[in-house]
């Protein structure tokens, strides 16, 4: 068994005892001295952008091989998770420490993607990891029909994270389970039936969800959920209408804008398309209107600035309730807020949340009014593992975390000089068409050109994707068409960290156009 040596060094240090960290080349210890392997991929070490340094050492892998992981991939999983190991060769992890991850080889890469925007203060975080072993040793499971501390203590403190009235608090397993359960609330609490969501929506894949969510990748040939109706997306690069003053965002499109101060035209056009939703595909009273307040698995879309704030307004009047995914862009992501809809300066009905509420732990949540909690009295609802005492202990102190390590403001302060040193690159380059976001949740919009703005090929998105994950770095994709590239890390990311995937994003799309 080979012994990984360490991560401090990113150049090979030869014989010194310290490993290479350049991604592309094995860490190992063989006999008495430390040897580099040949590179795995097409550059040479020395060409390599440098790592940041980073002074945890993994553990040496000792488990079973990635050959017989990959056989009882195929034989016992889930069949779909061969389709989605997302890289020509998967990557192997066996370990995580903040914003960096290790595999079972020992390679260390720049985690940009948190698990689809999940871990948000960091892997492993010490304080969670303590957290988590201290409430193991004390009480493991009790369900919410036993009166225990965590519950209680947990939804007193996210509560006083939310606006009034949002105050009453349902507690779930991942964000399709909160979904499901707002669409049932919402429902419930109107009398009516019909929902509306974007188009390149994703709020689950639940049976039930699957009707919210838009995007054909997530779509099953069987009746899934009805009184779901999608209408057009105000995204203001893809879509008809949008200009360079439209986003709330650092990074505006570089389409052309016409629009006076305080008048925004797109917005209103977009509006137009709800309205006509609304008078072709509905009846004249709904029962809610879901919006994530930037799409996550849609690719990073943003909104016009005051389209959310019309959009309530014509739900309410038409007896709907209105509902904010805060799945991805909760839990300070966006950086200038904690909730993503208070960047538009809506209040919604209801907001659904996971994935970063627990930084990995399975929780989700749906919090709401007390006069929409007390519609969903007229029967029992009961959940064996919403509340558990663990997962109330891991999210209480996420909390706690965020706060204390002024991680919001990391993702506001790193985020902006991110997307801002990405614009440069953008105009750099003819085949990225778009940067956009806010704090660390960030699209990067890939096209043939920028005069069409067709979107770049399946095969150039995996040559660029492969390459930086060749270079040390994971980032996501999403879109309709997989053309975005999504960079959503551990909000405890530096601009150190940021400087290096700039470098390797730079080199592995000056690489492409070469070969082009």
């Amino acid at each position: 068994m080979y012994k990984v040596v360490s991560c401090l060094s990113v150049r090979c240090a030869g014989l010194t005892g310290r490993a290479c960290c350049s991604p592309g080349l094995a860490k190992f210890h063989v006999g008495s001295g430390a040897v580099c392997q040949k590179p795995a991929f097409k550059y040479r070490p020395a060409d390599l952008p440098e790592m940041p340094p980073c002074n945890f050492k993994p553990e040496e892998y000792k488990g079973m091989s990635k050959e017989r992981m990959m056989e009882i991939r195929r034989q016992n999983c889930n069949p779909m998770t061969m389709k989605v190991t997302y890289y020509k060769k998967p990557v192997f992890i066996h370990q995580g420490y903040m914003q960096w991850l290790w595999d079972v080889d020992g390679r260390r890469y720049l985690d940009l993607f948190a698990g689809v925007a999940t871990v948000s203060v960091g892997h492993c975080h010490p304080r969670l990891t303590a957290t988590l072993e201290q409430q193991l040793k004390r009480l493991w499971h009790t369900t919410n029909i036993y009166v225990h501390p965590p519950l209680h203590e947990y939804c007193e403190k996210l509560a006083s994270y939310l606006p009034d009235p949002l105050k009453v608090i349902y507690l779930t397993n991942s964000g399709s389970e909160a979904n499901d359960l707002a669409m049932l609330m919402a429902r419930l609490h109107t009398g009516n039936f019909d929902i509306i969501t974007f188009r390149g929506s994703y709020h689950g894949g639940s049976q039930q969800t699957m009707g919210l969510t838009s995007n054909s990748s997530y779509k099953y040939p069987i009746a899934t959920s009805s009184g779901c109706t999608h209408t057009m997306c105000p995204d203001v690069y893809r879509g008809p209408w949008g200009g360079s003053h439209c986003r709330d965002s650092p990074v505006q499109s570089t389409r052309k804008c016409g629009c006076s101060q305080g008048h925004c035209m797109a917005s209103e056009q977009y509006i137009g398309q709800l309205k006509e939703t609304f008078a072709t595909s509905v009846p004249s009273r709904i029962a809610a209107f879901f919006a994530e307040p930037i799409q996550g698995m849609g690719g990073a879309v943003q909104y016009p600035k005051n389209y959310l704030k019309e959009a309530y307004k014509l739900v309410r009047e038409r007896g709907g309730i209105c509902i904010a995914d805060e799945v991805q862009t909760g839990f300070g992501r966006t950086g200038t807020h904690f909730w993503g809809f208070q960047g538009y300066g809506v209040m919604p009905d209801m907001v659904t949340m996971a994935k970063g509420i627990g930084n990995g732990f399975p929780i989700g949540a749906v919090v709401t009014t007390p006069e929409i909690a007390a519609s969903f009295a007229k029967a029992s609802h009961f959940n064996t593992f919403g509340g558990s005492p663990v997962a109330c202990a891991v999210a209480s102190s996420v909390l706690d975390v965020i706060r204390e390590d002024g991680t919001q403001q990391n993702a506001l302060h790193v985020g902006t000089y991110l997307m801002t040193e990405l614009a440069k690159l953008r105009d750099k380059y003819e085949i990225i068409g778009d940067v956009r976001g806010k704090g660390l949740q960030i699209g990067v919009e890939m096209v043939k050109d920028k005069v069409s703005r067709d979107p770049l090929s399946p095969e150039a998105m995996t040559e660029i994707f492969e390459d930086v994950k060749d270079m040390g770095v994971l980032i996501g994709k999403g879109g309709l068409y997989g053309q975005t590239f999504r960079i959503q890390p551990p909000m405890c990311i530096t601009k150190e960290d940021v400087d290096f995937f700039l470098a390797v994003f730079n080199k592995a799309i000056h690489s492409y156009m070469e070969r082009k």
